[in-house]
């Protein structure tokens, strides 16, 4: 609790332009993860987070192997194009161009209306707009690599698309219960539904626009002549979430699967990411109380596959996150050998119980994984 009550104070302060904009406290206090916590603050300035996370594993090597760097994980190359192929093929291929243009003006059209007016149903969760000063409360909670794995094979998934799944299910259950104390003075996340008809939740997803290919970034990074960008290069993605009560919980990973298969074939990132540094340079800081219109921001960063030192100290956990958004709600997602650390970054005033959202999204994991396991879409013997 006093780390945490920690970091809560760092969020009331800024970090000073005139002195290097970053900040290292190391807290000689055990928890129950680790004999000691380090507290690196930097300022968003420098870097978003897979390029941060790239110089943090620059700086790192392998616990099995102390002079080898971290593996991370590489992303798919897009399957290059070829020029044979029949009619149909050719057809195939314009109709997906055309339906990645189509997709990209709907993203950019939706984009610009909710920039304009269109704003998230208020809920529990849905803080003011100008909440970007008010201090943080960060939580995390660490559960198995394994069991979101288990999911993904069984689902033909992402990971990512296990996590959004997992999400939608812990905040459908967390609004469930607020409805329910507030019109009948009880629970409820696991009786009737209490919550109302056509929520809109949306997500502001942070996208990464580097050819990221694991561990070539971070070989990049080390070069004085590297060509890897660093700095903020991250477009957004308006990712609607399905709030409601499901009978069967895999119905949260495909809602999740089906939309992030949408999401991947459209320019939506890589427009809102020119259009954001439009806005930034005519009108300054206004441009952050434009994410007030969503409800939550959502950010999945792949860590190291392997556990590892940093000048020579064993990590146990890695737990990014960020203060000073305009968001009452701000969810990390970051991988670590066979963990998954999930990160939230709260507005007391509007969330104040985080450690409640926590157990909801452990809880909707475990809900999840004994859906797959029932429905036999496992092999339990091999499980």
């Amino acid at each position: 609790m006093y780390v945490e009550d920690y970091v809560s104070n760092l969020s009331r302060t800024k970090i000073s332009m005139s002195i290097p904009m970053w900040d290292l406290h190391i807290l000689n206090i055990r928890t129950s993860k680790a004999e000691s916590v380090g507290i690196l603050r930097v300022h968003h300035s420098i870097g978003d987070g897979v390029s941060l996370m790239s110089l943090f594993m620059s700086c790192s090597r392998k616990v099995s192997d102390p002079d080898a760097l971290p593996t991370l994980p590489a992303s798919k190359k897009p399957k290059p194009c070829s020029s044979s192929g029949g009619f149909l093929q050719h057809f195939i291929r314009l109709f997906s161009v055309l339906l990645i243009y189509w997709n990209t003006l709907v993203d950019v059209v939706m984009f610009v209306i909710t920039v304009l007016f269109l704003d998230d149903t208020k809920t529990p969760l849905k803080g003011p707009s100008g909440a970007g000063s008010t201090p943080r409360r960060i939580v995390h909670r660490i559960v198995s690599l394994d069991d979101v794995k288990l999911v993904k094979n069984a689902m033909n998934a992402t990971i990512n698309d296990v996590m959004v799944g997992v999400t939608q299910a812990a905040l459908s259950r967390y609004l469930n219960r607020k409805y329910g104390k507030n019109n009948k003075g009880g629970g409820g996340a696991a009786g009737n539904s209490n919550l109302p008809k056509n929520i809109r939740l949306r997500a502001t997803s942070f996208v990464n626009l580097r050819p990221y290919l694991g561990n070539e970034v971070i070989s990049e990074t080390m070069k004085s002549s590297s060509d890897v960008k660093l700095g903020n290069l991250i477009g957004y993605v308006l990712f609607p979430f399905t709030i409601a009560l499901r009978e069967d919980a895999l119905d949260y990973v495909r809602s999740a699967k089906a939309t992030g298969k949408r999401k991947k074939a459209t320019l939506e990132a890589i427009y809102t990411y020119f259009m954001a540094k439009t806005f930034n340079k005519f009108f300054g800081a206004k441009w952050g109380s434009i994410l007030t219109q969503t409800t939550l921001l959502f950010s999945n960063v792949p860590g190291p596959q392997e556990e590892i030192t940093c000048f020579g100290h064993q990590v146990a956990y890695v737990a990014p996150t960020c203060y000073g958004q305009p968001n009452a709600l701000m969810i990390h997602v970051v991988s670590y050998a066979n963990k998954i650390n999930i990160i939230l970054s709260v507005n007391e005033g509007i969330v104040p119980d985080p450690h409640q959202l926590c157990d909801d999204l452990e809880e909707s994991l475990k809900l999840i994984k004994d859906a797959v396991i029932y429905q036999g879409l496992v092999d339990c013997n091999v499980y």
